[in-house]
């Protein structure tokens, strides 16, 4: 397994100077990734402007979506911004891509609301398409990452994807479209050897953390977070202990658990959402440390769940 890579997935900008300061201070933690989602709504953000002035401020590390919700765009009208964006990052733009799930933003756009296939088909025409964009323009094709669940897209990045993102989120049956529930450690089991039986390629395999706390009482932690979900995620708040999406225990013990975890499923490039980028930020370094110290060292190594 490769060194880890970790990412931050920022959600808010504030004011232009609380934006500035929340990017270099990312960096200034040692990660290697900023992302941001593609939602509608107040204060949501569009993505490529606050990615263009995230690589104005910062020197090191690499920006991107998680994810762009092709759906939602005119094919021509996004490839001009993604590459508009990508020229002016000089090589650090990594592009997320994805089918769109949040039925009430299509609502609000007034776009119409499409059933998965569609969606999904509209996903993998965008790339062809992004492709030859990029090539007409004479800018180098970003980094791919092609995330979701369901054996669609999982497909899509099979065959397309630098990065494969697993968010460990499905779709609650008979809930309103965007109502997720958590994916145990088995049903992760399932969807990455659902993925792995797809491809003979060897892509990096990201994981976008629902929750980091560090504790020393990894169940209360576990059981807190289950009220908290309104016990929707999993049936039994013991199953939470082991799911990859969830970071719960002491720094070692969190750190432990990322490598076993990377070695059951490959996530070895782990993305936190902006609340949890301070509290995640020990054990970075701890894993960091353990990294440069190896002799194998190659580099720098109510809520509901969120998706991308």
């Amino acid at each position: 397994m490769g060194n880890f890579k970790f990412g931050v997935s920022l959600r808010e900008i504030g004011s232009r100077d609380a934006w500035i300061a929340k990017c270099r201070r990312v960096e200034e933690l040692g990660y290697d990734v900023i992302t941001v989602p593609d939602h509608l709504g107040t204060g949501r953000f569009a993505p490529f402007p606050v990615l263009a002035m995230a690589g104005a401020v910062t020197e090191r590390v690499r920006l991107g979506t998680l994810v762009s919700n092709v759906p939602f765009y005119n094919f021509a009208l996004f490839a001009r911004e993604a590459s508009s964006t990508a020229a002016l990052l000089d090589g650090r733009l990594d592009l997320g891509l994805g089918a769109g799930h949040m039925k009430s933003e299509f609502d609000a756009a007034g776009i119409p609301w499409q059933n998965a296939a569609t969606r999904i088909g509209y996903l993998e025409e965008s790339l062809g398409y992004l492709r030859k964009h990029f090539e007409d323009e004479g800018i180098d094709h970003p980094p791919l990452l092609i995330a979701g669940n369901s054996d669609g897209v999982l497909e899509l990045a099979a065959e397309h994807a630098d990065v494969v993102g697993f968010g460990g989120l499905r779709q609650q049956p008979g809930k309103p479209p965007g109502t997720f529930k958590l994916d145990n450690a088995e049903a992760m089991d399932e969807r990455v050897a659902y993925f792995r039986s797809k491809t003979s390629r060897d892509p990096e395999y990201n994981m976008l953390v629902q929750h980091v706390e560090v504790t020393d009482d990894r169940q209360k932690a576990a059981e807190a977070w289950h009220e908290l979900t309104e016990r929707s995620a999993v049936p039994d708040a013991r199953e939470l202990l082991d799911a990859p999406q969830l970071l719960l225990g002491t720094v070692e013990e969190i750190a432990g658990q990322l490598e076993t975890r990377r070695e059951r499923y490959g996530f070895s490039y782990i993305t936190v959402f902006e609340p949890f980028f301070e509290t995640f930020a020990p054990v970075l370094k701890e894993l960091q440390c353990q990294t440069e110290a190896s002799p194998r060292a190659g580099g720098s190594a109510t809520r509901t769940p969120e998706s991308p």
